[in-house]
């Protein structure tokens, strides 16, 4: 009986173009993903509806309304309060859809820091 020798059974070593083949579509896919990921928007709403801002995937906001009852000049630290909390919710929304997003790009392997993309 033959001995076998290496750690391998009933097989070779990898086809190493498959496996470049696989991380070449994987490093596509993730740049697509990114292009997508760069149109995404982040929207909030607080205060009942009171305050509305939207933000793009720089984190810049693109739109706010403010509902005129929300301005009271007696209080401005509640609308300080409620855009800052609208703000922070966009922003907050955007980065979990641009996670989720990405992770269906990369099976779930995070952002391949390790593979240098």
């Amino acid at each position: 009986m033959a001995k076998r020798r290496g750690g391998f059974h009933g097989g070779g070593a990898p086809n190493m173009n498959h496996l470049m083949q696989q991380a070449q579509k994987m490093q596509r896919d993730i740049e697509k993903a990114q292009e997508e990921a760069a149109e995404m928007t982040g929207e909030a709403t607080v205060g009942g509806g009171m305050i509305e801002v939207k933000v793009n995937s720089d984190h810049q906001i693109t739109e706010l309304k403010i509902d005129p009852m929300v301005i009271d000049p007696e209080d401005p630290e509640m609308l300080q309060d409620l855009f800052i909390a609208a703000v922070n919710e966009a922003n907050r929304v955007l980065d979990e859809k641009v996670e989720a997003h990405m992770a269906k790009a990369t099976g779930g392997a995070g952002n391949l820091g390790m593979f240098g993309l």
